[in-house]
């Protein structure tokens, strides 16, 4: 036992015992002390009273008295009876009136145990071996309740080593309490090799084994467990272990084992407690079965506290927060006291609803009750205001605070970024002396809102450095998303290595935001391996999928996929309605699209919006049907905005439609002023048709507003550098040797029958000037520098901020024939991947107008909604821990 001892790094002084005799009361007259006197004493002063009696009478060298008041004493379970206790024990064992009994020692470590003061107890386990006392059946328990709650793992152990050397192994009460230390101490296996050792085993054993599962994230393992005890054994589960099985299927958001359990409870005849119906609502809010819970709730009373708590904080959860604060209410039509977890609740809805003067109510209130010396209180407090935009008092609050933890200092970042106050945010993170992975993942999830995706990366990078941080798959998702807007496929393939590596859970919502990353970076075949290899896909992984799908031009696909999304009964919203249409756009099928969007509303239940109006528009105008176009966006029920416009007159440029053009214009020129791609469309439009006169107007006007045209440019990736050129740059140092690739890619490109577009050089310029002025796209730049700098056979990878021009696709066409080169052109709007002369686009939609600003965002538009409906469903919640583990072996930096 002398290693338990070292363990602890003991002091002299550790083990000291008292030699003081124990204070008594002051008092004058005293009972006789007899055994049924001592089991009435119910305070600390009745026990001293006793003991002064026994003192008066000559027993206090009574062993069975003395061993007898100990055990009272800690029965009481306060610090001042325990320090009593120990009092008398020392006192009496140091001056040879009585000697330590194992069940002294065990009443005593029993007691430091039950309340909390685990290092004591511990202590107390040591001196009983060194004062040579062998401990029993029940000693070992004791001790190792301690260990369990104070997380002692090493401590633990030894007794282990004791409990074998000393041939207790076998014990079921020992036995139990080995597997519940294990198991609390996060030890799994351990606690299920003594579990599957025992040759007999009652609910206690169970019930420790299935939440030791419960309690850390292996909920399946705990209902599979569970089930197997009550088919296999025959042992009756008590409250403990249905309570341990209902929260384990509320982890899993398993409704239907949910309901088998429940089922159980009420055919087994199990007396169903409050805790029992606490357990049973946090499942089925979590499950959403929101009226099953609630009717469980108004069955059993508003008068349950715990119960009011859980239905409360359920509610804030899912975003419910009226009825949250409809609980609160409740409970106090009851004359039930809120206490600071109801609060919690109240105040994160008052923070959700941006109330300020709900949020100051609820503060006053937790000042009456002196509740603002709890962190989580102040803290919650400070979240409210900072997000009611009241940072003056949160400011205060985070002032007063003695003990400012992490979830405080990433309240106030979080409150910054709330408030777009990104600079301010990341000063805080700077200077804030504790970082957890909450810190990490808000800073890098405001870098990618604020569209800082290189930034979020080198945070990442950083991140990585810290060895007491372990990424999850919140930071990852993040980190995902930034890779896919900035379109880097080595980057991402890197990103799903590291995933995989680290052993980072695949989640529905971390799967979807790989499909999305790989989709964007122009890999629909490792978006689509993801997507296939997810178990459980919500709507917004289908979506996803049909994106990835719509954007690498596989239009059939795309709508292959919403269909069997429909057959599986999952339920489609507005953001896969926006994918499937844009499906049906980029690849010519108006009839589907027609089907899908007439289903909407009829089918469905989901009013089309702008942007679904704005597919429509898109299809038709592309498919020569202006006219029709033009009376569905007359018979909106809301007034049409610019973007309506906009895709309206984009379809007039393709089909040269002039007049109707013009009309388009004026509409969003009144809508949006400031819109330079409708400046942009309709000159164009006018130089199509030779009128150089109107389109010296439209550009007069733009330049009178201050309105400048983006310039078109491209980016290509070589050996880890980027390399961006702007149509008509000419700066690149390597531009001798690109203009000798052009004129080479040029000439035998025409030598297979390739003629220059001169309808997309809209300005009035001889031929010989026009092209020239189409050799200079700046796709074109970038493919002959991607043709000159890789090895051969490689694929040409770039990336356009506009719209690829006709000449230029039919440009790339032509040079994947003649290199045999695969060439990925990603714009603004798809991708286009081209090989041997053929388009992922079938050419549907290569008839665009060159250097154009976005004319037709639906696709930007339905991967902002997705992202933007994953953000908001699966925002890291801010009592996120990092657990107290070794770092894992870390892939190699960025």
């Amino acid at each position: 036992m002398a290693m338990l001892g070292n363990f602890l790094h003991l002091s002299p002084m550790v083990l000291a015992i008292s030699t003081s005799k124990p204070s008594l009361p002051n008092q004058g007259k005293h009972t006789k002390a007899t055994p049924s006197s001592l089991k009435n004493c119910k305070t600390i002063d009745e026990l001293k009273m006793f003991h002064l009696s026994l003192t008066k009478q000559g027993l206090d060298d009574d062993v069975s008295a003395i061993t007898k008041l100990v055990a009272r004493s800690c029965e009481l379970g306060t610090r001042e009876s325990l320090s009593f206790a120990k009092e008398v024990f020392d006192y009496s064992e140091e001056n040879g009136e009585s000697y330590g009994t194992c069940f002294m020692y065990n009443s005593l470590i029993r007691g430091y145990a039950s309340s909390g003061l685990c290092k004591e107890a511990i202590l107390l386990f040591i001196r009983m071996m060194n004062s040579g006392i062998s401990p029993d059946k029940y000693t070992f328990p004791f001790g190792l309740s301690a260990c369990a709650k104070s997380r002692e793992k090493a401590n633990g152990i030894q007794i282990h080593g004791l409990i074998v050397k000393m041939d207790y192994a076998k014990d079921l009460f020992v036995q139990n309490s080995l597997v519940h230390f294990y198991a609390e101490c996060g030890e799994l296996d351990c606690a299920r090799k003594v579990f599957d050792e025992m040759s007999e085993r009652n609910v206690v054993s169970w019930t420790s084994m299935i939440c030791g599962y419960a309690r850390r994230e292996f909920a399946k393992d705990a209902v599979d467990l569970f089930f197997r005890m009550v088919r296999d054994e025959e042992v009756t589960p008590n409250s403990v272990t249905m309570v341990c099985v209902i929260s384990a299927c509320a982890e899993l958001e398993d409704l239907e084992t949910g309901e088998k359990v429940y089922d159980f409870i009420r055919d087994s005849g199990i007396e169903v407690n409050d805790l029992m119906i606490s357990a049973l609502v946090d499942m089925y809010m979590k499950c959403n079965a929101i009226d099953i819970a609630k009717r469980l709730f108004d069955e059993y009373g508003a008068s349950n506290l715990d119960l009011c708590n859980a239905m409360a904080s359920n509610y804030v959860r899912q975003g419910l927060t009226k009825e949250a604060l409809g609980v609160l209410n409740l409970m106090l039509d009851s004359g039930i006291r809120p206490d600071r977890i109801s609060m919690l609740s109240v105040i994160s809805s008052c923070s959700q609803l941006r109330n300020n003067l709900w949020g100051k109510s609820c503060h006053g209130y937790v000042l009456r009750n002196g509740f603002e010396c709890w962190d989580n209180i102040c803290n919650a407090l400070i979240d409210m205001y900072m997000k009611c935009h009241r940072q003056d008092t949160a400011f205060r609050i985070f002032d007063r605070m003695s003990n400012k933890t992490v979830v405080t200092w990433n309240s106030i970042v979080a409150g910054y970024i709330e408030n777009g106050e990104v600079d301010a945010a990341w000063e805080t993170f700077e200077t804030m002396p504790e970082k957890n992975i909450v810190s990490w993942n808000t800073i890098i999830g405001a870098l990618v809102q604020e569209s800082m995706f290189e930034e979020a990366i080198e945070v990442f990078r950083s991140m990585q450095s810290q060895d007491s941080v372990i990424v999850d798959g919140v930071t990852m998702m993040s980190i995902a998303s930034a890779c896919g807007h900035l379109g880097a496929l080595d980057l991402a393939k890197w990103i799903y290595y590291y995933i995989e590596k680290n052993g980072i859970q695949l989640d529905v919502r971390l799967g979807t935001t790989l499909i999305d990353m790989f989709s964007r970076c122009g890999d629909p075949e490792s978006a689509m391996s993801i997507f296939n290899s997810l178990t459980n896909r919500d709507v917004s992984a289908w979506t996803a999928a049909i994106g990835a799908m719509a954007m690498a031009g596989n239009a059939e696909r795309a709508i292959e996929l919403f269909n069997e999304m429909i057959e599986q009964g999952l339920k489609p919203d507005g953001v896969v309605f926006v994918g499937a249409l844009t499906a049906c756009s980029h690849g010519g099928l108006v009839q589907q699209g027609k089907e899908i969007f007439n289903s909407m509303e009829k089918v469905h239940g989901v009013s089309p919006e702008d942007v679904h109006y704005g597919c429509m528009v898109d299809l038709l105008g592309r498919a020569g049907l202006l006219e029709e176009a033009l009376q569905l966006i007359k018979d909106m029920p809301t007034e049409p905005n610019d973007v309506i416009w906009n895709s309206l007159l984009a379809a007039c440029r393709v089909q040269g439609n002039v007049e109707m053009a013009a009309f388009a214009a004026e509409k969003i020129q009144v809508l949006a002023p400031e819109r330079t791609g409708s400046y942009v469309l309709l000159s164009n439009v006018y130089a199509s048709a030779g009128r150089w006169n109107d389109m010296a107007k439209v550009r007069l006007s733009m330049k009178e507003k201050g309105l400048r045209k983006s310039p078109g440019t491209s980016s290509i990736q070589i050996r880890g550098k980027t390399h961006e050129f702007t149509s008509g740059d000419e700066s690149h140092p390597e531009m001798p040797k690109i203009e000798a690739m052009l004129d080479e890619a040029s000439q035998r490109a025409s030598h297979l029958g390739h003629v220059p577009d001169l309808s997309n050089a809209l300005m009035d310029v001889d031929e010989k000037e026009k092209i020239f002025m189409l050799s200079r796209h700046s796709e074109k730049l970038a493919m002959a520098f991607g043709l000159i700098s890789s090895n051969k056979g490689t694929t040409i990878r770039i990336v356009k901020n506009l719209r690829v021009c006709s000449d230029c696709h039919s440009f790339a066409k032509f040079a994947s024939k003649v290199y045999n080169r695969e060439i990925i052109l990603r714009d603004n709007n798809r991708f286009h991947f081209i090989h041997q002369g053929k388009c992922s686009c079938g050419d549907f939609c290569y008839d665009e107008i060159p250097e154009l600003c976005n004319t037709l965002p639906a696709l930007e538009l339905y991967y902002s909604m997705s992202q933007k409906f994953l953000d908001d469903k699966h925002k890291s919640p801010e009592n996120s821990s990092v657990e107290d583990s070794p770092s894992p072996h870390r892939s190699p930096p960025l």
